[in-house]
């Protein structure tokens, strides 16, 4: 080891600068590699998923995993566009904080939602419809009309804003509003005239009416709206990640395994319905 130190300390000066210069012609002729994935945010194929509890186009199953139509399409989807999902439970007005600040990629969700209107970007297609309707009991009278709101007692569920209708009925000095925690709440809420009518949507409901009690329950369609994937707009990749899925999306249906391709028309309103929100 001495011999060693000996010989390095008996070498010219010349030596140690010629050694440091081709040390450094050998860095820049043979860079070290670096993986585009490594520096390039889009290339990561992970997505946080947001969902909601309603049935049986997305819920949680007894198992605790995301479960429902709208959840295996996503899983279709996904895997042919070359992502890799992370679904994340949620109640609906985390959901639209998380699509605002970024913590998720995207929601599994309706489109034409106010509220996001600035913090979302819209999937182009929609796989699957959703009514929005009117419940009531057997003994009240189907609504036909919005103005038969006025003068009584309207339950909604607890975070939703149904497409900004909510703010209308909240505005309506005549209209009294009582809230649910969630789609069973409102329809025992409904039979035990603790409201009039219950605003719904009706895949949720009709997914829970199987109690004998529940024969008493009727329902008027208020309003058709569209399923949508939602892309977090706080995501740098939110663009992106729209036009892989709804390409997916595409050759997908083209091959029959997701619902065919829906067009977006003009959806169903009810006579009434406030013209800021259809």
């Amino acid at each position: 080891m001495r011999s060693c130190q000996r010989y390095f300390s008996d070498l010219p000066r010349s030596a140690y600068v010629l050694a440091g210069l081709f040390i450094l012609l050998i860095s820049v002729l043979f860079p070290p590699q670096v993986h585009a994935e490594d520096n390039d945010p889009f290339s990561k194929k992970a997505v946080r998923v947001a969902y909601v509890e309603f049935p049986p186009i997305t819920y949680r199953n007894s198992e605790g995993e995301p479960a429902g139509e709208f959840v295996e399409i996503t899983r279709k989807v996904a895997a042919e566009a070359g992502y890799e999902l992370e679904f994340i439970y949620l109640p609906v007005a985390r959901t639209y904080l998380y699509l605002q600040n970024g913590t998720v990629d995207l929601w599994l969700g309706l489109s034409a939602t106010p509220i996001l209107s600035e913090a979302a970007l819209e999937s182009w297609s929609s796989p699957i419809p959703v009514e929005l309707s009117a419940w009531y009991r057997e003994d009240t009278e189907a609504l036909m009309h919005m103005d038969q709101l006025h003068g009584t007692m309207v339950i909604l569920i607890s975070g939703y804003t149904y497409g900004g209708l909510r703010y209308w009925l909240e505005a309506q000095p005549d209209i009294r509003i009582t809230e649910a925690p969630n789609h069973r709440s409102a329809v025992d809420m409904l039979k035990r005239k603790r409201g009039d009518y219950l605003l719904d949507y009706r895949p949720p409901v009709r997914e829970m009416l199987t109690h004998p009690s529940d024969a008493i329950i009727r329902e008027s369609e208020v309003r058709s709206r569209n399923s949508a994937w939602m892309f977090s707009l706080a995501s740098s990749r939110a663009a992106i990640l729209r036009e892989a899925f709804d390409d997916a999306y595409l050759r997908l249906a083209e091959r029959g395994e997701v619902p065919p391709v829906r067009r977006f028309e003009k959806t169903f309103v009810l006579p009434g319905f406030p013209d800021e929100y259809r």
